[in-house]
């Protein structure tokens, strides 16, 4: 099979950023993906440094998959960081999981993060969300039944000072990864982090 036909009969992939980030932020798994993976969608979420509470931006992410892929057309989807938990709230609590083959996390605090703690729900709701046992992640973990039929992957680095402790930046389904890199940003520019990635991405 030559790659254009085998990208072909692959569904879109969409890329969802994180809290300080841009979908500028994928440029080198884009490079490293080399067309591999057309079409991509890479949303531009106003995440407003924290303000935006996680269900507001699963709307936002929602609205931008139905304009560009209608209501019901298959996806796969990779959430860095704060996107990784945007994604999940889509696909558990919008009906996103009707229409997601695969699922990857990448340094994301889906069983929250430590980072998170000190920071009060008003105004930065966003981040808020992401505290050890908040209620929104306690409303993801209650009923996982809408992971269960996608194939789920959770990538992460004992390192990461975002996502802290390292171990919790995972789903509580699938496959875990631990990657050998030493920092947050690295998931996505070092080579040890994006050529496992880039090949699980490129698995029909």
């Amino acid at each position: 099979m030559t790659p254009g036909r085998e990208a072909s009969v692959r569904p879109p992939l969409v890329l969802v950023h994180g809290l300080f980030d841009t979908p500028r932020v994928f440029d080198r798994l884009d490079q490293c993906l080399a067309g591999r993976r057309h079409p991509l969608l890479l949303p531009a979420l106003p995440l407003r440094f924290g303000i935006a509470p996680i269900q507001t931006s699963a709307q936002r992410l929602a609205d931008q998959i139905e304009a560009a892929y209608g209501v019901s057309e298959p996806i796969d989807i990779l959430g860095f960081s704060m996107g990784g938990v945007i994604a999940r709230t889509w696909i558990q609590l919008m009906g996103g999981h009707a229409r997601t083959r695969r699922f990857f996390s990448l340094g994301s605090p889906q069983q929250g993060t430590l980072v998170a703690q000190p920071w009060p729900r008003m105004p930065l709701a966003g981040i808020a969300d992401l505290k050890l046992g908040s209620p929104l992640l306690r409303q993801l973990n209650a009923d996982l039944t809408p992971l269960r039929g996608i194939d789920c992957c959770s990538y992460g680095t004992a390192f990461d000072l975002m996502v802290v402790p390292g171990w919790r930046g995972v789903l509580p389904i699938g496959p875990r990864r631990m990657l050998p890199v030493w920092s947050h940003q690295q998931l996505l520019r070092h080579p040890a982090a994006l050529d496992p990635l880039v090949e699980d991405l490129l698995r029909a």
